[in-house]
């Protein structure tokens, strides 16, 4: 039996984002524990969805609790599961998909990473940009009281460091907005770009 290569016969990502109508892109959501990330992405992904294009978001939650199961908080750690997680949305924009990434990935060169791994073209970066302090008050999940307390150490802000970005595509300050002018902007900003002119 002749074992021949298939990637020839595979469909083609223009194929694919013709049938969709759309560009695939990678939207690289950074900032602080309780910026607003996660609540950002799904309220983005639902108003691609209602534009009519396809999006999927990849946060803590489904990446965590699945591929990235075996990883805890180290450095080391943080850095293998951004590796994967830019593995795992390069294969997104391949299918034509539109992939919403929610990660602190808290360092300049982690996040660099990623961007090397997805394509530099295909990776917007964008910067929730939140206070520490008001990250602190929202603190929904008790973590930055336990890394006060010492409960928890190495926590992004605390005691190990945050790197903003240096030039990112899009910042958002949710200070003074809420999460559906968060949305709208980063919507407006990234709609034209993601819809296939015909």
């Amino acid at each position: 039996m002749n074992i021949h290569p298939i990637h020839e016969t595979m469909l083609s990502r223009v194929e694919r984002e013709q049938a969709l109508g759309q560009h695939s892109k990678v939207l690289w959501l950074t900032g602080y524990s309780g910026s607003g990330k996660s609540t950002i992405a799904v309220a983005l992904e639902r108003l691609l969805f209602q534009a009519g294009l396809v999006a999927q978001v990849l946060d803590g939650d489904n990446i965590r609790s699945g591929i990235n199961s075996n990883l805890g908080f180290s450095l080391a750690d943080r850095q293998e599961n951004i590796r994967r997680i830019a593995e795992v949305a390069k294969l997104y924009v391949h299918s034509g998909l539109v992939c919403i990434c929610s990660f602190i990935s808290p360092t300049v060169k982690m996040r660099q990473s990623a961007a090397d791994i997805i394509g530099a073209d295909d990776f917007l970066e964008i910067f929730i940009d939140t206070p520490l302090y008001i990250c602190e008050q929202r603190d929904v999940k008790g973590l930055y009281k336990k890394a006060r307390a010492g409960e928890i150490t190495g926590f992004t802000g605390i005691d190990s460091p945050y790197e903003a970005p240096i030039d990112p595509a899009l910042t958002i300050k949710t200070e003074n907005q809420t999460i559906d002018e968060s949305t709208a902007q980063i919507f407006a900003f990234v709609s034209d770009l993601l819809k296939l002119q015909q």
